[in-house]
């Protein structure tokens, strides 16, 4: 229990939640091997999670039921034997449920598959990709109630981050054996992304999947929605460039792919009732849709004078190869009009920018005590970082200072929503932790998924000359005392993250000349031609040797700094620097 309780405030004062769901994605992505994934998965839960039971169970479709693919503490017999059908068990009922699964007391739950007398809880959660069933991790405790809400809600965001890519590796593994194709596929891959006109794109995809699959017709059909029609967009017949009519949506086997966004395979066209005839002597067809962003846009379709010539392996090679043809044909598709639209969408963004300009303070306001500076450089044209200061009387004020996730229109656009609901929120609460509370239900009511704000809370009490800090995963204040650095500690979790999130306040005793200095990550993270970031070490140094001067020239300095210092190198993250210095 011990054990447990260090491991989440460990997690929890460090306010590493956001690295780590980071962490998880990258580890995700870096490995198709499913060994290596699967190991990398079982340690990314062990260090956030306590438990004595770990295992990850894969759906069989072969088999109909779950069969355990990695797993620790469990009997050699039980990982070598089992196999789980869908509904059978805490893991089976996640897995039909595709929803996780807590118990506290599993001998209370008539649910349970008894693998060990001594487990007394239990939490499953299932891997789900496009509403496909992956698999299900399984913990599993010899205490009873050893999971929590928290741990079920941590659990399900690894599991939605690692379900593609364990589908991903499983995938790999099938197609590894055939090791020619996965190099043609792969060279098909990056070829098709490098050409951007669409008349080219289409004679190289048909060209290349000639090479692996001898076809007699070959056509590209894109969904026209207003017309209601596939529209050809390319059609081949015996190595020459042939016309070809539409066809209505839903009709042929080509409209039988698109409706049912499924590969159709044709042994026999004279046997299908779907089959609508192109060109003469077609015994065979397969079509496969073209998907992007689950949504289709077209079918790939491929035709032979020889009857059953198509099998399962071919179609299994043009779906590999779908989406990359997919992609490129959109990319193509869109190039055009992506280059004419392009100066619609700084105008907008410039005017997004001036409406920024009047949604976050551009002079510091007047802070009884305190003398205030303000610098900013927006990554873009608009920025996602937050900052404002709030009134309560005229001896305190509210100064809120964070970052809304991502880069660019959607995080300054969810910087703003998050601004209106703030200014709605602080004139009515003076506790920075209970501010930080409401935001955050308030944010969770209204979840946009993959977005959140992380924010840093101080109340200035003037009369008392102290800071009251809440923080929910911002970058903690830097204080110059005459020259000395010092570092007050607040962590917490960003709000519009988590459900039902407690924050802690930490005050902080100001002194005459004290200099408060809040930075944006993308000053810290701000990179040099060489590759070294800017860092916290720099910020000290520079803070050391220049703190005795007025607030807005240490900001004006600091980002001077900086600029210095990257010489040149682009920006890639907003940068925030306001310095507070008590008078």
């Amino acid at each position: 229990m011990e054990e447990e309780r260090r491991s989440r405030v460990r997690f929890r004062d460090r306010a590493e939640l956001l690295d780590f769901l980071l962490e998880v994605s990258s580890i995700a992505g870096e490995t198709l091997d499913l060994n290596e994934l699967m190991e990398s998965v079982a340690s990314i839960v062990r260090q956030v999670i306590p438990h004595e039971l770990f295992a990850i169970l894969l759906w069989s479709d072969r088999r109909q039921g779950l069969r355990i693919r990695y797993a620790v503490g469990h009997r050699r017999e039980v990982v070598q034997n089992l196999v789980i059908r869908l509904g059978e068990g805490l893991t089976g009922t996640a897995a039909a449920t595709r929803r996780p699964v807590l118990v506290g007391d599993v001998r209370e739950d008539s649910r349970y598959l008894n693998a060990m007398d001594a487990v007394r809880s239990e939490l499953a959660v299932p891997m789900v990709l496009h509403q496909k069933l992956v698999g299900v991790i399984d913990l599993q405790s010899t205490a009873p109630n050893a999971f929590t809400e928290q741990d079920r809600a941590l659990l399900q965001l690894i599991a939605s981050r690692v379900a593609a890519a364990v589908e991903n590796a499983r995938l790999y593994r099938r197609i590894e054996r055939q090791s020619r194709t996965q190099r043609t596929l792969a060279a098909m891959a990056q070829e098709f992304s490098s050409i951007l006109k669409l008349d080219q794109l289409l004679e190289k995809i048909a060209l290349s999947i000639k090479r692996l699959i001898n076809y007699d017709a070959f056509m590209v059909l894109v969904v026209d929605e207003e017309a209601g029609v596939l529209r050809n967009l390319y059609s081949q017949r015996f190595d020459r460039t042939a016309a070809s009519e539409s066809l209505p949506l839903g009709k042929g086997i080509t409209g039988a792919a698109a409706q049912s966004r499924q590969p159709v395979l044709a042994p026999d066209t004279s046997a299908d009732p779907r089959y609508v005839e192109w060109h003469p002597g077609i015994r065979s067809e397969v079509a496969v849709p073209l998907i992007v962003k689950d949504r289709v846009i077209g079918v790939m379709d491929l035709e032979s004078r020889r009857l059953g010539y198509f099998n399962d392996d071919h179609v299994r090679m043009l779906s590999l190869i779908a989406p990359s043809v997919a992609i490129s044909i959109e990319n193509a598709r869109l190039y055009e009009e992506l280059a004419q639209r392009e100066r619609e969408i700084q105008q907008d963004l410039q005017a997004a920018h001036n409406l920024q300009s009047v949604l976050l303070p551009q002079t510091p306001p007047p802070v009884q005590g305190l003398e205030v500076g303000i610098r900013m450089k927006p990554a873009r044209l608009v920025s996602g970082d937050v900052f404002d200061f709030f009134d309560y009387d005229d001896e305190s004020m509210m100064i809120a200072f964070g970052d809304s996730s991502g880069k660019g229109a959607a995080a300054a656009l969810y910087g703003a929503l998050f601004t209106g609901m703030l200014r709605g929120a602080a004139p009515r609460r003076r506790s920075p932790a209970q501010l930080l509370r409401s935001l955050n239900d308030t944010l969770m009511e209204r979840q946009v998924p993959a977005r959140y704000v992380s924010l840093l809370l101080l109340l200035w009490r003037a009369r008392r000359r102290e800071f009251v800090m809440a923080n929910a995963g911002s970058t903690t204040p830097v204080v110059c005392r005459g020259g000395q650095i010092l570092q007050p500690h607040a962590a917490g979790v960003p709000v519009g993250l988590l459900e039902d999130v407690d924050y802690d306040e930490t005050v902080f005793e100001a002194q005459p000349g004290d200099v408060v200095v809040l930075v944006s990550d993308g000053v810290q993270d701000q990179a040099n031609p060489s590759g070294e970031e800017y860092g916290r070490r720099r910020l000290r140094r520079f803070l050391e040797a220049h703190c005795g001067l007025p607030a807005q020239e240490i900001a004006d300095g600091m980002m001077a700094d900086l600029e210095q210092f990257r010489e040149g190198h682009p920006v890639h993250d907003d940068q925030t620097v306001i310095v507070l210095k008590v008078e």
